[in-house]
């Protein structure tokens, strides 16, 4: 009982006590350790000197007070403009700061995180409802999700002892696309028809006809031969080959020990994105897997939006097979399996996610090898092409495809 009491009251100090002590910057700690180091020195030595440092310093901070009280009475707008750019294109952003109270307002401060980095505003005093505008511009040369905000009001002292914020606008994402390029419609060798791919499995109900066989029990007597049937003197029906539609499934390694550095990486993501948005554009049911997620692929859009979220980690598998294996346990059965990875990928990886799948399955490899000559080669049914840089892709993919 006693504990829980404990428990509780230590809660409800940290409660209270917290949001109060969340004000004193790091400065403003060191600060405030000094003041009470140099009074107690002083204080127990006797020298005078140390006592006016300390109390200066303690001075410093109750003047520092002055600076947090007061209320934010603005209203905030973050604009980004577009939503959605291609590496290396400009993008801007604009905030929007409109005083809300019925009288002119004090200046004030007001910090905006932008990727990595912030920006700083200084916002003069503003009349009644009167909007300040601020232009700033996002810089975009490599593929991210770049979130704008939160934008914060800051109120402190000039030497940075205090600082109270208060957030005024949540966050706002742009998503800067990897570059893709261009392929020819259904250069990824996919079949586009409407009953689909006939593959070598024997079905008993199905479109392309196989052969016929001695009827049993059971078979449904719509597919009874007849003709035959009267000839031969006993029930025969008809077999089929399975058909399926085309299903793709495009994998991607995200494991960092694959690539020889982070352009090739990047190249990686770009041969990845520009064949999923082809796929994509030529109607085919696609599944986009790393180690760590699945990318949306149902629009262009939502599957850029996706790649660019796509990061280089320690994968969580033994294998790649292993990784192949897990991702498309509960997939239907595709017609086209294609992986991507760096140079410093094992050619007998891609070999080792080809035997996974049947005979009715085509495996391709997309081994990404920053500058170096693009080629294509063949280990049986599997085809591996080399891609130096995006500028060959789609010349190979016609070829191995």
């Amino acid at each position: 009982m006693i504990r829980k009491l404990l428990s509780l009251a230590s809660r409800r100090v940290v409660t209270t006590v917290g949001p109060v002590l969340s004000v004193i910057s790091g400065v403003g700690w060191l600060v405030l350790g000094a003041a009470v180091v140099t009074c107690v020195i002083g204080w127990s030595l006797g020298w005078q000197e140390f006592v006016y440092l300390g109390v200066t310093l303690a001075a410093a901070l109750l003047v520092a007070l002055a600076f947090i009280f007061g209320r934010s009475t603005y209203s905030v707008e973050i604009e980004l403009n577009p939503l959605r750019v291609v590496a290396g294109d400009r993008a801007l952003g604009r905030l929007l700061v409109t005083n809300t109270r019925d009288q002119r307002s004090g200046a004030s401060r007001v910090e905006l995180p932008v990727g990595a980095g912030s920006a700083e505003f200084i916002v003069p005093p503003l009349d009644s409802k009167v909007v300040h505008e601020e232009l700033f511009a996002v810089p975009t040369n490599r593929r991210a999700v770049i979130v704008a905000g939160p934008a914060i009001s800051v109120r402190g002292d000039q030497l940075g002892l205090l600082r109270r914020t208060v957030t005024l606008a949540e966050s706002v994402e742009l998503f800067v696309h990897p570059i893709t390029t261009p392929l020819a419609p259904s250069a990824a060798g996919l079949v586009r028809d409407l009953e689909g791919q006939v593959t070598k499995t024997i079905s008993n109900n199905d479109i392309a006809f196989h052969a016929l066989r001695a009827y049993e029990p059971g078979d449904d007597r719509r597919y009874v031969h007849w003709r035959t049937s009267a000839r031969t003197g006993q029930l025969m029906v008809r077999q089929f080959e399975e058909t399926r539609r085309s299903q793709l499934v495009l994998l991607f390694s995200s494991e960092r020990s694959y690539y020889a550095s982070d352009d090739e990486f990047e190249l990686a993501v770009s041969v990845l994105a520009s064949l999923g948005v082809q796929v994509i554009r030529d109607g085919t049911t696609i599944n986009v897997l790393t180690e760590d997620r699945e990318l949306r692929a149902r629009t262009v859009s939502s599957l850029l939006d996706d790649s660019c979220r796509i990061e280089a980690l320690t994968t969580p598998f033994a294998s790649t097979r292993d990784f192949a294996r897990s991702a498309t346990r509960r997939l239907p059965a595709p017609s086209v399996v294609m992986v991507v990875a760096g140079s410093l990928f094992p050619v007998s990886d891609f070999r080792s996610v080809e035997a996974l799948f049947g005979q009715d399955t085509q495996t391709v490899g997309f081994r990404v090898e920053q500058g170096g000559t693009p080629r294509l080669s063949s280990i049986n049914r599997l085809r591996v092409a080399t891609i130096g840089s995006l500028d060959d892709l789609p010349r190979l993919v016609r070829r191995a495809t």
